[in-house]
């Protein structure tokens, strides 16, 4: 298993400096962050941001994400042309020593929430999703992390229109294509395509989503059968369905070769459905984090894990999800709990 943390670049209030110093840190996971979605990255910059990461001593192994443009996931306009600048990107990645891009294929937005700041009961604040305030919410006067604020509101309205004549079926014909079009180039590579589950793993505002369970990402890996076409397999993004069980999951892909890189978090689902966010540890929210780890642990998992979205807490203020303290606490648990299976593993194999 390789630690890795999360880093927006030089703007990201969270140095590098701060994340070497966590226990068992290797590298960050970045991206060239002021190219639009479809264009190709510039060696330099790529270049630059690797050097600036090494001279920290961590490694940018990892890139999350190369964002698939709305064109390619229409199957309009000029997709032809993104998907022939996504495998350059690829290749360029590959040239500067990425080993795993993770990518979604979420219509319009990333990851969906209602609130980025709500105060817990212990007094720090994290993401949630209350589904009574998504009801009300109107995505053409919203903004939230994941949501491209290029867009203007006729804009969205069309692309939101388009999406929902789509449907399922036009979603999966497009993803399939672009499967098809982009793994030879990441096999020539060596480079893992590790696709990440939608988040929450539901259709929002009519909008369909269909990385979402077991069904759906057997019909995904099937597409093409090869193992640098896999998994960013995310605990709390498939963890928000109570539906999909993630220890079965990690065992199940897992022994299969085809989880590319783990995300690790907790999530604390509510009657209604509704989630928040919560600290790592297992009690605080609806998933066994050592049953968790423990699988990944059983199926030998060699690949990249980092702790994900965190809470706010301590007083820091950053980007939404993505502060220091409660992510290195994270790492800091996910080690404890890997460290504990590896010396019972040893201890075991001595008797």
């Amino acid at each position: 298993m390789k630690m890795t943390f999360r880093w927006y670049g030089k703007d990201d209030p969270v140095t590098l400096d701060e994340i070497r110093q966590i226990p068992g840190m290797t590298g960050v996971v970045t991206a060239v962050y002021d190219v639009p979605p479809g264009q190709v990255w510039p060696k330099e910059s790529i270049q630059e941001l690797k050097e600036e990461i090494q001279k920290h001593h961590l490694t940018m192994e990892v890139i999350e994400s190369v964002p698939v443009h709305e064109d390619i996931k229409l199957g309009r306009g000029r997709y032809k042309e993104y998907i022939e600048n996504y495998k350059e990107n690829i290749r360029r990645l590959a040239e500067a020593g990425v080993k795993c891009i993770c990518y979604n294929f979420m219509p319009v937005f990333d990851w969906t929430r209602s609130r980025l700041n709500q105060t817990l009961k212990d007094g720090s604040n994290a993401l949630v999703y209350y589904k009574e305030d998504v009801d009300k919410m109107d995505p053409l006067k919203m903004s939230l992390p994941g949501w491209d604020a290029s867009y203007g509101p006729e804009e969205m309205a069309e692309l939101i229109e388009a999406y929902q004549k789509l449907g399922e079926e036009g979603l999966w014909k497009n993803l399939e294509y672009f499967i098809r079009e982009i793994i030879p180039t990441a096999i020539d590579c060596d480079v893992y395509m590790g696709i990440h589950p939608d988040d929450p793993p539901w259709p929002v505002f009519g909008i369909p989503r269909i990385i979402t369970n077991e069904k759906n990402i057997d019909r995904f890996l099937k597409i093409y059968d090869d193992k640098h076409h896999g998994l960013t397999l995310c605990s709390g993004s498939l963890g928000c369905s109570l539906d999909n069980d993630i220890p079965a999951l990690i065992r199940k892909y897992g022994a299969e070769n085809r989880i590319c890189f783990a995300h690790v978090r907790n999530i604390k689902v509510l009657e209604d459905g509704s989630f928040e966010e919560s600290s790592h540890l297992s009690k605080d929210g609806s998933l066994d984090m050592a049953e968790i780890m423990k699988a990944y642990h059983d199926v030998g998992f060699e690949g990249y894990v980092r702790p994900d979205h965190g809470r706010m807490i301590w007083g820091e203020q950053g980007r939404p999800g993505y502060g220091l303290y409660d992510r290195a606490l994270g790492a800091a648990y996910i080690n404890g709990i890997w460290e504990t299976l590896e010396k019972m593993s040893d201890r075991d194999s001595r008797y």
